[in-house]
């Protein structure tokens, strides 16, 4: 391995919820050393119990050369936590002030040289430094999507005060555990990802209202139409070969006028109690009767073999990086 292959050697985990644990897990399964890090004892616990829920599907996708569960700390001392960190991943619930103030700890105890991504969902990178005093322009966005163990995108926001070099070298930190960096180009409140998904959100959330579809049928639109090409091939590449033949210029010349038609609705609609009550229901009967830990694992195992068929379609595979 290179000197760059071996930037990242521990990684710390500043927030041990769903997310964090996922971090944890991901870390792990790479061969490193992981020192997780939350005010609540009872974290640790639930940590623990996280990995060895994750860890089946992270055999199936195969370990790393010295991945074990065994390099796995867990603190309640954040000090202790940062000790020897290539890599900090703060993971706090998505409140600015909170975040903004444990932000502000983890610059001033990290050496200068050590990148720290928040996985916010949301919050720009210049509203999450802005406490920051010593070298605030290693805070960056890092916002990766659950189960994080399994799932590769990690979006990295700079921000107008992030360096190139914080950036460059928190993507070399980030391709080490597995995932693929999206680099942002500009701060936005909820990036890329969410704010895509926020809009499909919103629509499915109309038609359960009006009563033209079930969550299941809703669902079921995304499972059998639309997300079997997403996986592939994304948004604009599926339209682009709408047009045949003229690709994106000839769909846009003959559907393109559809998008003034009054088909969506950008708003979201009032969370009554009967929209709470309907949607609620329709995921109980998805469910039927399963729990959600079962419902997890079903996930886990789909994506585990969704992934190997996606990856041998991947543009690196072709030495096409960034073109599909």
């Amino acid at each position: 391995m290179s000197g760059q292959e071996k930037a990242l050697k521990t990684l710390a985990v500043v927030g041990c919820g769903v997310i964090g644990n996922g971090w944890a897990a991901r870390a792990l399964a790479a061969g490193l050393d992981v020192r997780a890090w939350d005010p609540d004892p009872a974290a640790g616990e639930r940590l623990y119990a996280a990995i060895d829920t994750a860890w089946p599907a992270l055999q199936r996708r195969g370990l790393a050369e010295g991945a074990s569960r065994d390099r796995l700390h867990f603190t309640t001392d954040l000090e202790q936590a940062l000790e020897g960190a290539d890599l900090v991943q703060e993971n706090a619930p998505e409140r600015l002030e909170l975040k903004q103030t444990l932000l502000a700890r983890l610059d001033a105890e990290l050496p200068t040289s050590v990148p720290i991504g928040s996985s916010t969902s949301g919050i720009k990178p210049g509203e999450l430094r802005a406490k920051c005093q010593r070298a605030p322009q290693r805070v960056l966005v890092a916002h990766p999507f659950n189960p994080v163990y399994l799932l590769p995108l990690v979006e990295l926001v700079g921000g107008e005060q992030g360096a190139d070099a914080a950036l460059q070298k928190a993507e070399t930190c980030y391709r080490q555990l597995g995932m693929r960096p999206l680099r942002v180009r500009r701060e936005i409140e909820g990036h890329i990802a969410d704010r895509l998904m926020e809009a499909l959100w919103r629509e499915a959330l109309h038609l359960v209202n009006d009563g033209v579809a079930t969550t299941e049928e809703v669902d079921a639109a995304v499972v059998y139409g639309a997300g079997l090409r997403w996986s592939l091939m994304g948004t604009f590449l599926t339209f682009h070969l709408a047009g045949g033949e003229g690709g994106m210029r000839h769909m846009l010349e003959q559907f393109g006028p559809a998008l003034q038609l009054p088909w969506t609705r950008l708003q979201a609609p009032e969370l009554t109690p009967e929209l709470i009550e309907r949607v609620a229901e329709g995921c109980e009967f998805q469910a039927a009767g399963r729990p959600v830990a079962e419902l997890e694992a079903r996930r886990d195992r789909f994506l585990t073999e969704l992934l190997a068929v996606v990856e041998r379609y991947w543009p690196e595979a072709e030495g096409l990086e960034g073109r599909i």
